[in-house]
């Protein structure tokens, strides 16, 4: 897929082995990336350019083989279309057409060098835009968190905090609940944390009002006096709390035990997104997410901003240092581990273009210049690493079935001898977000048998892919009953169990989906431990403070012992199951049910396109229909539109009406953003560039590939782009 418009055609390339760079991109690589590394600038283009002009075909052939199999299931259901679904014809077929491919013999994955943030230390993974470096920095420094901020700060006790001052009953409230936390973790014989008055480290073991810990192992270290600690560090299922004391601080001055603060280890891992969380359409925003990538690689990436009316600068954090139980000096990481999440095989970027004139894949640039600039931190002598098992972590999102997992494993297989790096330094993470994946997941984790080191679900590509694939079967249920139908329960315990058949338990990260309510702790609190219930090592949240009290879900739950009992229960879910599909048995909706369902997808839509379209906003809090704040990226957006665009196909809606909903929902989204004073409202005359490309992913969604939204935004934001340019 090409889509180089005249302005950009017309822009001064510099050439290098036959590709054609942008140049700020090439000054970046060479003048930035490139020195540090040991790579010659000459050998990098060189490979570079043989990568893409390699694999640029193989990737469209696949791509051609996407489409090659979504029309002939088109056709099987356009066919049958008034007639029950018959599931067993319809397996038939798709192991026919070589969509649903037989599973081969049983096996393990063999990854080695894999840190233990992802292969023995189970805890919440955060994601966020590579491309806002405050953000970056945020998600990378919050592996540790306050719990007392945690839970003072939000619902999750039951309310907000009340405007004005420190609320003492409030943060009594919290004191309370961090010691019932410290209880059930790290039980001490013969007393409770609430009675403590005094902690000391004695002989090498911790003492609490001199009675010692239930389990003393979880003592593993101290700072300041043995006998008047200024921390102590305990551990529980892998991860570590921290309990501060300083009688001079305020929290510390009011409890008996002089207790400040209970850190938490929170975001063990946070995947830097340069996918579905970004805008990122041409080769300036590309430079912009790669420097910032760069920063983190190094270790000096900076962010200056003002808050409260004071200049402050955020840095990565350091390695804070303990003395352990015998004495020796010793540091944990300060940091996530970073993985970085490239871009999928479908889309083009107009910073590189082919001999041929053609956009190269951005997939294709994304394994080569991420990988590159993960140099950085393999070839650190000193300062703080991100892998210290030399590892390079990238999350390839949107692969349909095992062809395209083997062929992300060759990608990089191309770019390790580029760059001289031994066999599987470059890891990857397997997102089971698309249908044939699911179907195929053990081959796809065959693929990539030698360097998978993750595979996680998301219900919100899933289920757009989902809709997209049957979109001829005939309209679908409203969302939420969507949510509720078997095929999700089987597709989310599937996933678990393959992952366990494959030999994933303490080798790799089994995944869950993202709590998408940033405002709604308490709900998150109660909901989100259901993850490590079902066995997941990891789940996504959506800010360091979410990840902190997600934190006490994995120390109530042993997700390896959960993990041992799976195992040996055997799949929960088959093939057959995954493949119902989630139409409407029901369909009797009144005109206001319908309604009702179109206005939220529409004002989803709107609210994330405009700020996409016109700010380059790839991710944000996006106010619902009910004001309620949702993380909002472009798997949401995927959904919403390849919903209407089913009840469009189907005749449950005409297009007139949505029109007219995608123009009310427009005033209701200019008037949740009239605070925003870089808004641009849609209304009245609807004419606008954003709201345009908010029709087209509706009323073009059908024939969108795979439904995906990124060819629309893309070309529509570098319209955008181009127009601001010529004024």
């Amino acid at each position: 897929m090409t889509e180089t418009s005249g302005h950009q055609a017309e822009r001064n390339f510099v050439e290098r082995s036959e590709l054609l760079v942008a140049p700020e991109l090439a000054t970046f690589i060479e003048a930035e990336a490139l020195p540090g590394t040991g790579i010659e600038a000459g050998a990098f283009w060189a490979g570079f350019s043989a990568l893409a002009h390699d694999l640029g075909p193989r990737n469209r052939a696949l791509l051609a083989r996407r489409e090659a199999l979504q029309s002939q299931i088109d056709d099987w259901h356009i066919a049958r279309r008034g007639q029950p679904h018959d599931r067993d014809a319809y397996k038939a077929f798709l192991t026919e057409i070589g969509y649903l491919l037989p599973e081969g013999e049983d096996f393990t994955i063999d990854t080695e060098n894999v840190d233990p943030e992802i292969a023995t230390v189970p805890g919440p993974q955060l994601v966020v835009p590579i491309t806002n470096a405050r953000f970056a920095l945020n998600a990378a420094n919050a592996r540790w968190g306050s719990l007392y901020d945690g839970l003072y700060g939000t619902d999750a006790m039951g309310g907000l905090p009340a405007p004005g001052g420190y609320d003492r009953g409030r943060g009594a409230r919290v004191v309370a609940r961090a010691r019932v936390f410290l209880d059930e973790a790290f039980p001490v014989e013969g007393t409770s944390h609430a009675d403590a008055r005094r902690y000391h480290v004695h002989q090498g073991a911790l003492l609490v009002d001199d009675m010692p810990l239930a389990q003393p192992e979880k003592f593993v270290g101290y700072r300041g006096h043995p006998r008047a600690p200024e921390s102590v560090l305990l551990r529980n299922n892998g991860l570590h709390v921290e309990l501060v004391f300083d009688r001079t601080h305020s929290i510390g001055a009011r409890d008996q035990a002089g207790l400040a603060d209970v850190r938490l280890e929170s975001a063990i891992s946070a995947i830097m997104d340069c996918e579905d969380s970004v805008a990122c359409v041409d080769a300036e925003d590309k430079v912009a997410a790669y420097r910032n990538w760069l920063g983190l690689m190094r270790g000096d990436l900076a962010e200056t901003f003002e808050k409260g009316g004071r200049e402050m600068t955020r840095r990565l954090s350091p390695d804070p240092t303990f003395t352990a139980p015998d004495g020796s000096a010793f540091s944990v990481k300060g940091r996530a581990l970073m993985l970085v999440r490239d871009v999928g095989h479908l889309m083009t970027n107009p910073a590189i273009l082919d001999r041929n004139g053609d956009e190269i894949f951005e997939g294709l640039m994304d394994a080569m210049i991420t990988t590159l600039i993960a140099l950085h931190d393999l070839r650190k002598t000193e300062g703080p690493r991100n892998s210290h098992a030399g590892s390079v972590y990238v999350v390839k999102p949107k692969m349909h079935g095992p062809e395209e997992v083997a062929f992300a494993d060759e990608t990089f297989t191309r770019v390790e001898t580029v760059l001289g790096l031994p066999a599987n330094t470059v890891k990857i993470g397997v997102m089971d977000e698309e249908r044939r994946t699911s179907v195929n997941l053990k081959e796809c984790i065959r693929a990539a048998r030698h360097r998978l080191v993750f595979i996680n679900t998301g219900f919100l590509d899933r289920t757009g892919d989902e809709i997209h694939t049957s979109m001829e079967a005939g309209p679908f249920s409203r969302k939420d009953f969507i949510r509720r139908k078997g095929w999700i329960t089987a597709y989310e315990n599937q996933n678990v169990d393959i992952g366990l058949e494959c030999g994933l338990s303490g080798k790799a990260q089994i995944g869950k989906g993202m709590w998408a309510m940033p405002d709604k702790m308490a709900a998150m609190l109660e909901a989100k431990v259901e993850h490590p219930k079902a066995g997941a090592n990891c789940a996504w949240v959506p800010s360091p403070t979410a990840a902190t009290l997600h934190a006490l879900h994995y120390h109530r739950i042993d997700v390896f012992a959960v993990q041992a009992v799976l195992a040996k229960g055997g799949r929960r879910a088959y093939v057959e199951s995954l493949l119902e599909i989630p139409l409407a048995s029901y369909r009797k909706w009144t005109r206001s049910q319908i309604e009702r369902e179109v206005e939220n997808n529409a004002q989803g839509i709107l609210g994330y396109v405009v700020r996409w379209i016109d700010q380059g906003i790839g991710c944000s809090k996006v106010p619902d229909i009910n004001d309620v704040g949702l993380m909002e990226d472009r798997a949401t957006c995927r959904i919403s539109a390849q919903h209407i665009a089913n009840w469009l196909h189907h005749g449950v809606v005409s297009k007139d009406e949505v029109m007219e909903i995608m123009k009310r929902m427009a005033g209701v989204v200019d008037r949740q953003n009239a605070g925003d004073p870089a808004y641009v409202p849609m209304a009245p005359g609807f004419d606008g560039i954003a709201f345009r490309a908010a029709c087209d992913l509706v009323f073009e969604g059908r024939v969108q590939p795979a439904g995906y939204t990124e060819p629309i935004l893309h070309a529509r934001r570098r319209e955008l782009k181009a127009h601001s340019q010529r004024r």
